[in-house]
């Protein structure tokens, strides 16, 4: 039996987590749960799973919570310090990243070092400090196995290969919302229509990252430490079936495709389950549905935040958090209706271009660049 951490259990990546394992009592044990401020949807899930350990936002919102649950011989924590205890508990083999930010990165570093599987949904982490990671994982005894469909697929596809005989990789995407869209047309997208992904259903943040395509830069640049690749050999696919959800070319030409449906909990349970794979009734593709399978090259032109994660991706030294950072400012901002959509690329653009590189940042120097790009953007925001 598996023991599971889950941080960010009330979200979407956290309930399809959930849903797999409710059904498997055997194979699973929940230990841990994190959550924000959504106390109703916590509250079922202590009374479910009876978890050993949780972490809420604050004080105020356990108070709330102990209203609807008796939390007796429960571990109650708050905001950070409950993220890192639910990651380092010796009872968790396995620790679910799927909070949002970057709140997620100690944890992450600290789940590693005890040697725990970190099955890893967010993208920040790597974003901001893949080379550290990528490290710590390798001198540790743990190991991060994605859960972001497109490099869980490519995880997939590459297991029991070598790395060496790998030429390149191609993650896909369905295009976002917006994929047909002419360029002046993006001036008069509201948040509603942003909101509005047409494959996957996700949390509002990702769902503007896919609507801007810095969902697919945030994806190439952690494509880049997790597999220990150069940013050209990631090439990107707009490919609106969002049938395929990545694919892998050797050094022989031979690609290998991940298919599958929609449905988050398929790389969900991978992760659970690794290495084995067991059944379940989440549904199969039907090819005789698809009819074709179609895929174009992005339109940088029309969707400009692809291109600053290359830029990201390429410079390094810092450039990823800081394009991390300015974009969950720029995406806050655009959801309350601060600035419009399009200023959110334009943003993120100014504050990259702000930013002076540091070789081989260390952890404390890449939390002073994500503070600094934070402020940096929060003035472009709010205060020009």
């Amino acid at each position: 039996m598996k023991k599971i951490g889950i941080l960010g259990a009330t979200g979407s990546i956290g309930l399809n987590t959930l849903d797999v394992i409710k059904n498997r009592p055997k194979d699973f044990r929940v230990i841990g749960l994190s959550a924000y401020n959504n106390v109703e949807a916590i509250a079922a899930q202590i009374v479910l799973f009876k978890p050993k350990i949780i972490s809420l936002k604050d004080l105020e919102v356990i108070k709330r919570l102990e209203k609807l649950v008796d939390l007796s011989g429960i571990e109650v924590y708050t905001q950070d310090k409950g993220l890192l205890e639910i990651a380092v508990n010796d009872d968790i083999d396995l620790l679910v990243v799927a909070t949002t930010g970057t709140a997620s990165l100690k944890p992450v570093l600290e789940a590693l070092k005890k040697g725990k599987t970190v099955a890893l949904a967010n993208k920040e982490p790597l974003v901001m400090a893949g080379e550290i990671i990528m490290r710590v994982e390798k001198e540790s005894n743990g190991k991060i196995i994605p859960i972001d469909s497109e490099h869980n697929a490519i995880f997939q596809c590459l297991k029991n290969a070598e790395t060496r005989d790998l030429k390149k990789i191609y993650l896909t995407g369905s295009g976002g919302p917006f994929r047909q869209l002419a360029k002046q047309e993006l001036e008069n997208v509201t948040v509603e229509m942003a909101l509005k992904h047409p494959k996957w259903k996700m949390g509002k943040k990702i769902s503007i990252d896919s609507a801007t395509l810095m969902n697919k830069g945030l994806e190439f640049i952690e494509a880049c430490w997790l597999f220990g690749l150069e940013p050209e050999q990631i090439d990107i696919l707009v490919h609106p079936e969002a049938v395929i959800h990545s694919m892998v070319e050797f050094c022989d030409s031979a690609i290998l495709a991940h298919m599958g449906i929609t449905d988050m909990r398929l790389p969900i349970q991978y992760a659970l389950d690794y290495p084995e794979r067991k059944t379940n009734n989440f549904g199969s593709i039907d090819f005789l549905k698809i009819r074709q399978l179609t895929f174009y090259e992005p339109d940088t032109d029309k969707f400009p935040c692809l291109e600053l994660a290359k830029y990201a991706a390429c410079e390094r030294g810092g450039k990823g958090c800081v394009l991390n950072a300015a974009n969950e400012v720029a995406v806050s901002a655009f959801l309350q209706g601060a600035i419009q959509f399009t200023d959110i690329a334009e943003i993120v653009g100014k504050v990259l271009e702000k930013h002076t590189s540091v070789a081989h940042p260390a952890l404390q120097e890449i939390l002073v660049m994500d503070r600094w790009a934070r402020e940096e953007a929060d003035l472009f925001c709010y205060q020009q």
